[in-house]
């Protein structure tokens, strides 16, 4: 898990279009936060300027190779954990794949189901790990599940109103700011001057009802 809970940023990088579309589609449904690379120079900018959890790299990649993508993740520290697409699953491969520092390894055609599993397996491995069902001020949310509960109540929540509790309830109480939900919560191609976080935090707050349990702090953020 990510220190602000088990919510991960993912970067995926496939050439095949349909299939890098519909693969970002899919992680977006589980409430993560997407942003897709069409090649390899497309992905060493995007970690350029951007901090992922995961990275879903495929092998063969145009323009700059997966292989060189993923040297150059390793040798400039980037904190991703690495995992790496390919239509060749036999051993030394998968053996070559792993020993140029990529962190884990699905060979093509794969079912999203073990995709979605091995993504979320190594946002826990980003950092310090926190227990798979958070727990707070009588809130219970289950990422594996996605189903939020307090006081044994279900609350039913959209993706994001999920992923921004999942966030504030990952952060164990430290204040959380607009900035870092609008990075862990959307993608790229957020206005960064949108009102979003403010609208879904009001609405967020409606839905876990009385007592209030998410405070505003002045100027910093937010904090549950």
């Amino acid at each position: 898990m990510t220190a602000e809970g088990e919510f991960v940023r993912v970067l995926v990088v496939e050439d095949e279009r349909v299939l890098a579309d519909a693969i970002a589609t899919g992680l977006r449904r589980e409430a993560l936060a997407v942003d897709v690379a069409y090649d390899g120079a497309g992905a060493l900018e995007r970690t350029g300027v951007n901090e992922y959890d995961v990275v879903v790299l495929d092998r063969d990649l145009p323009k700059v190779h997966g292989d060189d993508v993923c040297r150059r993740l390793v040798a400039d520290r980037y904190p991703a954990r690495i995992l790496m697409l390919t239509a060749a699953g036999e051993l030394d491969q998968r053996v070559e794949g792993l020993s140029i520092g990529a962190d884990d390894y699905l060979p093509k055609p794969f079912a999203f189901t073990e995709l979605v599993a091995r993504v979320r397996a190594l946002g826990r491995r980003a950092s310090a790990p926190l227990p798979p069902v958070l727990e707070r001020s009588g809130i219970t949310l289950d990422p594996s599940r996605r189903e939020v509960t307090r006081d044994g109540r279900p609350i039913e929540l959209t993706r994001k109103e999920f992923a921004v509790l999942e966030v504030l309830m990952g952060a164990e109480g430290a204040v959380v700011s607009s900035e870092q939900l609008l990075e862990k919560a959307w993608d790229e191609h957020i206005d960064p001057f949108t009102n979003v976080v403010r609208v879904t935090m009001m609405t967020l707050r409606k839905k876990l009802g009385d007592p209030p349990v998410i405070e505003t702090v002045p100027g910093v953020g937010y904090r549950l």
